[in-house]
């Protein structure tokens, strides 16, 4: 297959097929813009609305993850020429909280890549975006839930990398710890690290289950994130820009558009 993914045929493909493929390319512009813009959410904020049009994840979460893989290291090395002649690469990442922290997220992910433990999705889902929900209401009203307690982060940040493992969409619970441990000009840097870290784990065992990436028919996407990319760019400026409790405000308002949408 070189081209978009064609549904199934029936009467008016031709119509329907030019929809199909413009819906699904803007999705990805505003994948491309959530992702470089917030740091977090590019595949949550997008795969419930790709799946109204086409109900196949595993064709698309790929896509997601290779696209992150391809500008999370873009957006550093543009990060490191914003600081001019005497930035580093990784300045502006916080290692200490990713080595505190990606040991407790590591034997998650790989439990939600393996499958090993399968949790009721019906059960467990309501919970994760409950409590993501009220991290974020904690923010948008400027009450903001901090825990220095490693005993206090654990269960979320297990949880989001076993989501992550299973689908991508664990990002706003691991963000609900990162968000008030981590300095706003350092956050976006400190969780495309992570991100990195947790997707390419992600890439490797959908190589090791042969799963079919179709990458080769969705280079038509990689322009439209660029666009969403290059859009996202912009918009993280504008939110550096804002003042402290302006800008958790404004990622917490993100995080409950996560939820609704999960």
């Amino acid at each position: 297959m070189c081209g978009p993914i064609m549904p199934e045929a029936h009467s008016s493909m031709t119509f329907d097929y030019s929809w199909h493929s413009a819906l699904i390319f803007i999705l990805f512009i505003w994948s491309g813009f959530v992702r470089t813009g917030l740091g977090f959410g590019g595949a949550l904020l997008t795969m419930p609305f790709i799946l109204l049009i086409d109900n196949r994840p595993l064709i698309y979460l790929p896509v997601i993850a290779l696209h992150l893989l391809i500008f999370s290291p873009i957006t550093l090395w543009q990060s490191r020429r914003q600081q001019g002649a005497e930035g580093k690469l990784f300045a502006q990442v916080d290692w200490a909280l990713i080595k505190r922290t990606l040991p407790i997220m590591l034997p998650a992910k790989l439990l939600g890549v393996i499958g090993i433990i399968n949790l009721p999705s019906h059960i467990i889902t309501p919970i994760i975006y409950g409590v993501v929900g009220i991290y974020a209401l904690s923010y948008v009203l400027n009450k903001p839930i901090v825990s220095n307690k490693a005993w206090m982060d654990w269960p979320l940040l297990s949880l989001g990398a076993y989501f992550s493992g299973t689908s991508l969409v664990g990002g706003p619970l691991i963000m609900a710890v990162y968000i008030g441990k981590v300095a706003k000009e350092q956050m976006r840097d400190t969780i495309f690290v992570l991100w990195f870290i947790l997707v390419a784990i992600k890439m490797l065992s959908f190589l090791i289950l042969g799963v079919d990436l179709q990458l080769a028919a969705h280079l038509w996407l990689l322009p439209a994130a660029f666009i969403g990319h290059v859009l996202g760019e912009y918009f993280h400026r504008f939110l550096i820009q804002r003042e402290q409790k302006q800008f958790f405000r404004i990622i917490g308002g993100f995080l409950l558009l996560a939820c609704v949408s999960g």
